[in-house]
């Protein structure tokens, strides 16, 4: 489907890859792998066709279509979230502009775009992106919305919805995970699993690559590898060709050492002049191995350990916070202890961030107080990396800003240069800095004054693996009290000891890692009946926040089971009336389009243009309807089937 040949790529003195070549097949899944700066995204650019490269060529077989998400900033216009979702291909975006402009349905140019969308079934297509975009988390007064008033990371939720009703043949997906929180990130994966086509993935999600990729391929130091099966099979393959490689170099060293000193003893002896000569020709004819390749460019560091703080490092009692009408905590109360390592966990638009920032002390409080424990400083890594940098400066001058006494600007060169801040590179601005390259950044001015608490949102975004596994170990070490939030599974079990869900407002302790709170989570929301509902929730903002659950006598659970079987009952009862009521409609309707279609058939219809125009307006609204009751039929007998199990 996709093959490139002996691709070559650099950028003034710097070689990105040489020769590299591939083949992918129809439905395979392949992870694309490699330090920051290896050239993934650039090699992305170039089987796209925005990018040239130096030498090799890329060929697609006829007809195969690709769909690409870019790791950051896709554009949003005028068109809604629903149009955007649905604007797979250039006819679709011509008739949506076309039915803006021309908003009277009663309009020459409406009818003929509107005639257009049903011959290309553009409902079905509809009720589709709707689906999808409700599994990506947006709410249907969401689909409606003009795109561009979205957040970033919502416009590339669309986009990515985008792809998914598209069923490209080849996905072609730039760090994906990157704008999801948990939650949805395993419903995309289920998705995925489920994709007839065939996928090529940028991604420095360990257990997302575990989950979806049947090959991985690695690139760096100029060359590409590849492996058979999901991450954690070609970290294993991977030390096996690296053991392989060194045994073959040591060896194939230790032969040309000897025939080097052979050479060297015998070439001046007549009677031993020919074998010498011999074993010249040998030397020069040998295809040399490559010295194993240097692991330099990884990071290695570790925190200067802080002043030790008091037992009670942050107390919240009673925090209120919204902006404007967003309601996000009404009643907070929270309590962190010294040493705790604590994840949040929750859906986009919970309240993760903004708990953060009201630790840091970023954020007014609107009511209650928060108070911080006897020598609490605070260090806090903003998603936004921007938010705690002066792009206007050097990454040096950057980095000086924060240094401590007892720092001088060689040592400071030195932590930048563990960062991958080498040579010139201390000199560049900060506003010309990569995503990645501002990441490690924000985290030398963190090390440069250790805080005791430690406040990190989306540390591991545009970081790649060894960089992740760096930091995981410096944090390990680390003595203070750290409260993160992240959607990396693997960095989330590595770290966190303590899970604070929030939902809905309420926060909800479980005094354990990651695992336990899974494990806890999921057979709550058994017993309650939540599953399908907390899925994808949004916040309910006037319930009250929860710190510990109360717990309950038998007698108490067995009353409480009896009156949620009631509710179910009842709920039950509505959902059949409704569904059946939707079937009703739905065979009108289907009757009346029958009518229509027939009229339009008859050519009598058309020696009256007044009529035919009717019907052709008459027509599409009928359509139209048609497709959103059968939409909310789905909808209704899908709640119905989970509310049955």
């Amino acid at each position: 489907m996709l093959t490139f040949s002996k691709l070559s790529k650099g950028f003034g003195q710097k070689t990105l890859f040489t020769d590299i070549s591939m083949r992918i097949l129809r439905g395979e899944r392949i992870g694309l792998v490699g330090p920051n700066g290896a050239g993934k995204t650039t090699l992305f650019s170039i089987i796209l066709g925005n990018t040239e490269s130096d030498s090799g060529k890329v060929e697609l077989d006829r007809g195969t279509v690709i769909g690409f998400l870019p790791q950051e900033s896709a554009p949003a216009g005028d068109e809604t979230v629903a149009e955007l979702a649905t604007a797979i291909s250039p006819e679709f975006v011509t008739l949506y502009n076309t039915l803006r402009e021309f908003s009277d349905p009663d309009t020459p140019e409406h009818i003929d775009a509107m005639q257009q969308f049903i011959e290309l079934d553009g409902y079905t297509l509809e009720a589709k992106a709707k689906r999808i975009l409700a599994g990506l988390a947006f709410r249907p007064e969401d689909f409606d919305k003009p795109a561009h008033t979205l957040s970033g990371g919502w416009i590339m939720r669309a986009h990515l919805a985008r792809l998914l009703v598209m069923e490209p043949d080849l996905l072609m997906l730039d760090e994906p995970t990157n704008h999801l929180d948990l939650e949805t990130l395993g419903w995309f994966q289920s998705q995925l699993k489920n994709y007839s086509g065939a996928i090529l993935t940028i991604s420095h999600d360990r257990e997302f690559l575990n989950g979806i990729c049947d090959g991985i391929v690695e690139i760096a130091h100029g060359q590409l590898h590849r492996y058979h099966g999901n991450y954690e099979t070609y970290i294993v393959q991977k030390a096996e060709r690296e053991a392989q490689h060194l045994a073959a170099y040591n060896n194939q060293q230790r032969e040309i050492a000897h025939l080097e000193d052979f050479v060297r003893r015998f070439r001046a002896k007549a009677s031993k002049a020919s074998q010498a000569q011999a074993r010249m020709k040998q030397l020069e004819k040998m295809e040399r191995i490559a010295p194993p390749e240097s692991a330099s460019d990884t990071i290695s560091f570790s925190f200067p350990q802080p002043q030790r703080s008091g037992q009670r490092v942050a107390t919240f009692e009673n925090i209120q916070q919204a902006y404007g009408e967003h309601i996000v905590y009404t009643d907070l109360s929270l309590l962190i202890e010294k040493q705790q390592r604590i994840v949040l966990v929750g859906p986009n638009g919970a309240g993760k961030s903004t708990l953060l920032k009201i630790l840091a002390g970023n954020i007014p409080i609107q009511g209650g107080t928060r108070e911080l424990g006897h020598n609490v400083s605070v260090g806090y890594f903003s998603q936004q990396r921007v938010d705690v940098l002066d792009v206007e400066r050097t990454v040096i001058d950057e980095a000086m800003e924060r240094v401590e006494s007892g720092l001088n600007e060689q040592s400071v060169r030195g932590i930048l240069g563990a960062f991958l801040f080498r040579g010139d590179d201390v000199f560049k601005k900060v506003k010309v800095l990569s995503g990645g390259e501002k990441s490690r950044l924000a985290l030398v001015k963190l090390l440069l004054a250790p805080p005791n608490l430690l406040l990190l949102d989306e540390p591991t975004t545009h970081l790649d693996m060894p960089s992740i596994d760096a930091l995981i170990s410096a944090l390990k070490r680390y003595t203070g009290t750290v409260v993160f939030v992240s959607h990396d599974v693997h960095f989330i079990r590595a770290i966190a000891e303590h899970t604070i869900q929030i939902q809905a407002g309420t926060t909800t302790n479980y005094a354990g890692d990651y695992d336990y709170y899974l494990r806890k989570s999921n057979a709550s929301s058994e017993q309650s009946g939540l599953v399908a509902g907390i899925k994808n929730a949004r916040p309910d903002f006037e319930k009250k926040t929860v710190n510990k659950p109360q717990a309950i006598s038998a007698k108490e659970r067995r009353r409480i089971d009896a009156e949620k079987r009631k509710v179910e009952a009842k709920g039950r009862r509505s959902l059949e009336k409704r569904v059946a009521l939707l079937e009703s409609d739905i065979l009108e309707l289907e009757q009346k389009q029958t009518e229509i279609i027939a009229l339009l058939a008859d050519p009598e219809s058309y020696a009256d243009k007044e009529k035919a125009k009717e019907l052709q307006i008459q027509s599409a609204r009928t359509s139209k309807r048609l497709q959103e009751k059968n939409y909310e039929w789905e909808r209704l007998v899908s709640e119905l089937t989970n509310n049955n199990r």
